[in-house]
């Protein structure tokens, strides 16, 4: 259906959106490739209708290099990695597909094989007690206004901060670092629900800084293992609702997939400190101040206020026409310029949420919005967008994504760190042209 009272684009939110000059705008136009109508506020542009052809733009970004070999508007350089691939739509690691780890393994053995290249079937992450102990009693002085991501990326300074061999770059010494620390980044938010393994009813379960997961024997099946790991710890800080094993499959999976995806500008952050030779804690501080911006690790939280407003019964095509016009940039979680349709990522978490008990009211609003928008714009649901619909079917706060993707993507960061720190120190130092501009 459709509102004939949505909200328009003034032609300067038009030209702001795409990222173009009005004069280039009413080029457009004239040539039949946007449509406005006149008013007496001057010309007006449907919402929807400038979301369909930034996507069009996006695409032929993708598909039509420039003499110089990359993208409009791509990266300036290209960094080899032997981490991720991302090709013909789907996603790999290591030369392993991305979606079938996530749903068949735990977190932590993945994330241990990313930093290592051992697959260990026992794999556990460690925070180190003491330090959770400080970090908590830093990040408890912080004020009501801090999220949990900023709790997050307090206590990795603290973890720094009490690590004497902060310093060393042996990857022995980083890879136990760095798996200490994203536990930490785990231990250190307050606890939401009962704590993994804790009986009904419980309290605010394990002492600071725990290990998350039991000792018990080798997992073979990602629901068992996801239920006494990292997944399930992290889950009891995010929501209060019970920790049905489907659901924290789902969050393990997510966690899975947010690993690494080639060299987003988090990843660039982080590898650019690693070539500066900065330890452990700075690349990841580096790569969280990146992840930090709407356009980036902010997306789910801007998705799930979207998605909210939708499963509360507004229509899609009200909610997201309000959204283009209060915004810059594509309508959060949707389009992703290196997969030609869906995020293979999205397709894998929305298909483990149809197994969530109380999910359908989501599922089922986030499939209206989906074929709304791509009908009208083009564009497809990318990981954002699953992460919005996993944090609002299981009772998370809205930003409670953001949380779930910094936490992931440390280990890729850290894994690319280990490979900068293999290469020529500063080789990523930039060299700036000046050019004379007009005020």
């Amino acid at each position: 259906m459709t509102e004939p009272d949505l909200p328009t684009l003034t032609a300067e939110q038009t030209a702001a959106r795409l990222g173009i000059k009005l004069e280039t705008l009413y080029a457009y136009v004239a040539r039949g490739r946007l449509r406005r109508t006149r008013g007496p506020d001057g010309s007006a542009f449907d919402s929807l209708d400038v979301e369909r052809f930034a996507a069009s733009r996006r695409s032929r970004a993708r598909t039509d290099p420039t003499p110089h070999g990359h993208s409009d508007g791509r990266p300036l350089m290209v960094i080899e990695t032997d981490l991720t691939l991302i090709e013909d739509g789907r996603l790999y690691y290591r030369g392993r597909d991305a979606t079938e780890l996530a749903e068949q393994e735990p977190f932590e053995r993945v994330a241990h094989w990313v930093l290592t290249g051992v697959d260990d079937v026992r794999a556990r992450f460690r925070a180190q007690p003491d330090a959770v102990a400080r970090a908590r009693r830093v990040t408890d002085a912080m004020p009501e206004s801090a999220t949990l991501r900023d709790r997050q990326q307090v206590a990795v300074t603290t973890f720094a901060a009490l690590d004497p061999l902060r310093h060393s770059l042996d990857p022995a010494t980083v890879v136990a670092a760095g798996e200490a620390l994203v536990a930490g980044m785990v231990a250190v938010l307050p606890q939401s629900g009962p704590a993994p393994g804790a009986p009904s009813g419980a309290g605010s379960g394990p002492e600071p800084g725990a290990r998350s997961g039991a000792e018990s024997g080798p997992e073979s099946h990602t629901g068992a293992a996801a239920a006494s790991g990292l997944a399930a710890d992290l889950w009891s800080r995010l929501t209060p609702q019970p920790a049905q094993p489907a659901a924290v499959a789902a969050l393990n999976a997510a966690l899975v997939l947010l690993i690494d995806h080639d060299m987003a500008v988090s990843t660039l952050a982080a590898r650019a400190a690693a070539s500066a030779r900065a330890n452990v804690y700075a690349v990841v501080t580096a790569g969280l101040g990146a992840l930090d911006s709407l356009l980036h690790g902010n997306a789910s939280a801007e998705a799930a206020r979207m998605l909210a407003r939708i499963v509360s019964g507004e229509t899609p095509e009200r909610v997201v026409a309000d959204t283009v016009a209060t915004r810059r940039g594509a309508v959060p979680g949707f389009g992703q310029v290196l997969y030609p349709g869906t995020d293979p990522r999205a397709r894998a978490i929305l298909g483990m949420l149809a197994a969530v008990d109380g999910a359908e009211p989501v599922l089922e609003a986030a499939e209206r919005t989906t074929r709304m928008l791509v009908a009208r714009t083009g564009a497809h649901p990318n990981v954002d967008f699953a992460l919005a619909a996993l944090t609002l079917a299981t009772g998370m706060a809205a930003d409670a994504g953001e949380v779930i993707f910094a936490t992931a993507r440390s280990v890729g960061w850290i894994a690319h760190a280990l490979a900068e720190y293999r290469e020529q120190p500063l080789r990523l130092r930039p060299v700036g042209r000046y050019v004379e501009r007009g005020v």
